[in-house]
């Protein structure tokens, strides 16, 4: 009889063999899949509490602090060592006996999962192009181009179209009673088509936004863009207008956007978010919208940040301070939509150079 057959030594052969091979498999593959999308949802829903974190600061007299993810960087390491012995014959050599056969295996293996995260702090020239700096009005244009209402677009991030101002609630002004019309005009003129954007670059100069108007327009919209050239005193024939960024000049042929910052939009954010009544009395707060006030104001997108002791269920954005909760409710889908598009101007207003991110040497496996 054989304590063990030669069909089971050529078994456990195989399998020692199959260990050593799987033990060369790289593993970085597998890991994009996985970790590329929980990277991106974990960056992105810091990115939304970090936001919303310093409009309730700017509400509350505080320094807004923006710290951006600036790279991320994962490692994965596996080390292993595998050894195996294999003996068969007889048991004691010069006498015929039972045949045997006997083995062994050791393994050992070690996995790293070293991941890298940069943070860097927005000061300097990076708060100033990226807080600070105006809107360019030709990504204004792209905004509407691209599909965003002119009910979304225009009374956040405009302060005066050619001297028809919008509504400012920082300073206390209502919009001119031409601006919500000029507003629903454009949004008219967008569901058409009667108005396109085109964008030239003069050479050796900068590049120029142009607001074209529609030679072939029904009667209705050809109605409407005569009365809203008349607001914005344009010449009623011109089909090309200029786009630049100021105050009106006069000019019958340009159009004058005088757009907001970052740091202005959240400014008119803050003060229209409701807060307890109570902190406003006690000056902890700025004067504006209180939780007494029942509804939102009409001139706005509607992004209703809701306020309470206890930490929401169930929220899109939440953000804890000065021991309240501050939340966007999962179940306001206006209100997602209009922070979503403030989440998109921090984007379009990020121009200019930018300040050397932090040099990182990653260790090479050897």
């Amino acid at each position: 009889m054989c304590s063990i057959s030669r069909q089971a030594a050529r078994k456990v052969v195989a399998g020692l063999l199959a260990t050593s091979i799987a033990g060369c498999t790289s593993v970085g593959p597998g890991t994009v899949a996985r970790d590329r999308v929980d990277y991106v949802r974990s960056i992105g829903d810091s990115w939304k509490q970090q936001t919303l974190l310093n409009i309730v600061k700017l509400r509350y007299g505080d320094v807004p602090v923006f710290l951006e993810v600036a790279q991320v960087i994962a490692g994965y390491q596996i080390q292993g060592t595998i050894g195996a012995g294999f003996t068969a014959g007889n048991s004691t050599a010069g006498i015929v006996g039972p045949f045997t056969a006997s083995g062994t295996a050791t393994g050992l293996g070690t996995y790293t999962d070293r991941p890298t995260v940069i943070y860097a702090p927005l000061t300097g020239v990076d708060f100033l192009k990226k807080l600070m700096t105006p809107i360019p009005p030709t990504a204004i244009l792209f905004l509407l181009q691209s599909g965003y209402t002119a009910e979304l677009v225009l009374p956040l991030t405009v302060e005066s179209i050619n001297g028809v101002r919008n509504e400012s609630r920082r300073f206390a002004h209502p919009a001119d009673p031409q601006f919500a019309r000029l507003v629903e005009l454009l949004r008219a003129l967008q569901r058409s088509g009667a108005v396109q954007v085109r964008i030239e670059h003069p050479n050796g100069g900068p590049e120029t936004g142009l607001l074209t108007f529609g030679t072939r327009m029904d009667p209705e919209s050809a109605a409407k863009s005569r009365e809203m050239r008349e607001i914005l005193q344009l010449d009623p024939d011109a089909h090309e207008i200029k786009v630049f960024y100021g105050g009106h000049a006069g000019k019958r042929d340009e159009l004058d956007l005088m757009t907001r910052s970052m740091l202005q939009i959240m400014l008119e954010l803050a003060v229209n978010m409701p807060v307890p009544a109570s902190d406003v009395a006690e000056k902890k707060a700025a004067p504006g919208r209180t939780d007494t006030d029942a509804t939102p104001p009409r001139d706005l997108p509607r992004l209703e940040i809701l306020s309470g002791d206890a930490a929401p269920p169930d929220a899109y954005a939440a953000a804890q301070y000065g021991g309240r909760w501050f939340w966007i409710s999962n179940s306001d889908i206006q209100s997602k939509l209009s922070f979503g598009f403030v989440m998109l101007l921090f984007s379009i207003s990020d121009t200019g150079a930018k300040g050397a991110a932090p040099v990182v040497t990653v260790p090479a496996s050897p």
